[in-house]
This record gives C-alpha cells, sequence and structure tokens, in this order.
C-alpha cells in the first residue's frame, strides 16, 4: 500500500480553511497518513509555499513547517498540535521559529504543499534545522513520499 496523507479540514487541491492561516486562529491543520512502509524509521513532515511571494512571479519557496523524527507508529496529527510525539523535533521555518506558521500569502492565491516522507533512519546530529539541512540528512535515506496540497488567499 503507498504511503498516503489527508486532513479532514481540507480536500488535495482544495482551499485550507481560514482557521488554519494567519487571517484565522493560525494553528496546524489535522493531518493523517496511512500506507507507512513497515521498515520505516522515522517519518518527516515539510509543509512549504513554493509560489512566494506571488504565485505570478514565485521567488523563493517559503518554509511553514517542519517535523521530523515522528514516529512511525503513529497515524497523524490533531489539529493544533502542541505536544508531539517522544522523538519528535520541530526544524526551523521562514520566520526562523521552531512552530507552525499558516499560509499569509502576500498576493493571489497560493498552493501549500504538506509533504511526507518514510525513512530507513532516525535523523541526528541536527540542532534547529532549517529544511534544507533536513533534506540533506533524508538523502538516500527516503522509503516512501507523499504530499497533501491545499490553497490559500487573503480576503480582501
Amino acid at each position: 500500500m503507498a504511503l498516503t496523507l489527508t486532513s479532514s479540514a481540507f480536500e488535495h487541491g482544495a482551499s485550507i480553511p481560514r482557521m488554519y492561516t494567519c487571517e484565522g486562529r493560525d494553528i496546524s491543520p489535522p493531518l493523517s497518513w496511512s500506507g507507512v512502509p513497515s521498515n520505516t524509521k522515522s517519518l518527516v513532515l515539510i509543509v512549504d509555499d513554493p509560489e512566494a511571494p506571488d504565485p505570478k512571479a514565485p521567488q523563493m519557496v517559503w518554509v511553514h513547517w517542519i517535523i521530523y523524527n515522528l514516529p512511525p507508529s503513529i497515524s497523524g496529527l490533531g489539529e493544533a498540535v502542541q505536544d508531539l510525539p517522544t522523538g519528535a523535533v520541530v526544524g526551523l521555518n521562514d520566520w526562523e521559529r521552531q512552530a507552525y506558521g499558516g499560509p499569509c500569502p502576500p498576493t493571489g492565491r497560493h498552493r501549500y504543499f504538506h509533504k511526507l516522507y518514510a525513512l530507513d533512519r532516525v535523523l541526528a546530529g541536527l540542532d534547529r534545522p532549517t529544511k534544507t539541512e533536513v533534506e540533506t540528512s533524508m538523502e538516500g535515506h527516503i522509503l516512501d513520499q507523499t504530499e497533501l496540497v491545499g490553497t490559500y488567499e487573503k480576503s480582501g
């Protein structure tokens, strides 16, 4: 069975509800996954926006959330998750915080990629890592991956 990632808050390709954005409560949406390979040692979740600052002229990928070393025994994260499973660590987002930062596009409708990776190892030797540092540490260790895409455009 292939690795899948879903949310009870929005469908793949649909709009992310306002409560999960900077215009709402800015809390993380509920996420669920299944199909984790049996030899998985850890999971990594990365949420980013490849269309910053403007989808018509993207210049960078903005990182909203990084969690690594999620145990393969769990099947998701609840809404507004605060207490992560033992061993899980939050990386540094582009606001330079170790936290979730919801969609907050300056202009236009952006796509937000929620990417889940199953790894054959636990990541070690990282200290407040950026997305690039986590991805470098994951190289050669990805067993499977999947993504859930949501969109958001600020009102007014």
